[in-house]
């Protein structure tokens, strides 16, 4: 069944508008992903009306839920467009780009200030290290983060620029507060309190809205209880 895809579209900051596309699924397999490769791919790219429109503007990688690089919002909730069947949606989908981010240009965002948090929180382990056995299971959780955004998109707390980086940094920190050795974690456990601890108001919208499935509640209980109350990593 064809599908109406309104997209928001982005040319210049000062410009935004919405163009909507008419869309006919190839199987049931079809994404938002899929519809958006799609229409580019048509010879010439007319909106619902019959009016020439330029190529769209997007993000993608694998297309297998691995990069996160297709982050968007959908229907209002930030999702992947990889991971956004078709199917899903009545006739009608509105697409439109992540609003924590700057927007280049139509659905891509820059999305550096990711790992420009990262940076600043030192979120590496700067020497080779074991793994500490009891921390594995909090790492393995961590190490899945996509880094794709969609956690700060729903976060009230976050936005860009503040002092608090939200889970995408709180993630991965999570794993070398569990890896580290008591007495090498201080300072990655005070910038954790700074720009995570600090800000976070515990709404765990992050864990209901992550495309990987991170228990994100997890990975905040134990952060806090190693980096916060001196506790021993669960």
């Amino acid at each position: 069944m064809a599908i109406f895809i309104e997209i928001l579209r982005t040319k210049n900051s000062d410009k935004q508008y919405f163009e909507t596309f008419l869309y006919e699924p190839f199987g049931d397999g079809d994404t938002i992903a899929t519809a958006l490769k799609k229409l580019n791919e048509r010879e010439e790219l007319k909106d619902v009306d019959g009016k020439a429109a330029e190529k769209i503007e997007w993000e993608c990688s694998c297309l297998q839920k691995k990069c996160g690089s297709c982050a968007m919002v959908i229907n209002g909730r930030p999702r992947l467009a990889c991971d956004a069947k078709i199917s899903e949606f009545k006739g009608k989908v509105r697409v439109e780009p992540l609003k924590k981010f700057p927007v280049v240009c139509d659905l891509t965002v820059d999305r550096s200030i990711l790992f420009a948090n990262l940076k600043e929180m030192k979120s590496w382990v700067p020497d080779e290290k074991e793994a500490i056995i009891n921390g594995k299971e909090i790492q393995y959780e961590s190490s899945r983060c996509l880094q794709c955004g969609c956690c700060l998109e729903i976060c009230p707390n976050f936005y860009s620029g503040g002092k608090f980086f939200g889970m995408a940094a709180g993630a991965l920190t999570s794993r070398l507060i569990s890896e580290l050795p008591k007495g090498e974690r201080d300072e990655i456990a005070k910038a954790y309190k700074k720009h995570f601890y600090a800000g976070c108001g515990k709404s765990l919208a992050c864990k209901d809205v992550c495309p990987a499935g991170i228990d994100t509640e997890k990975l905040l209980v134990n952060s806090n209880a190693v980096a916060i109350w001196k506790r021993k990593s669960k």
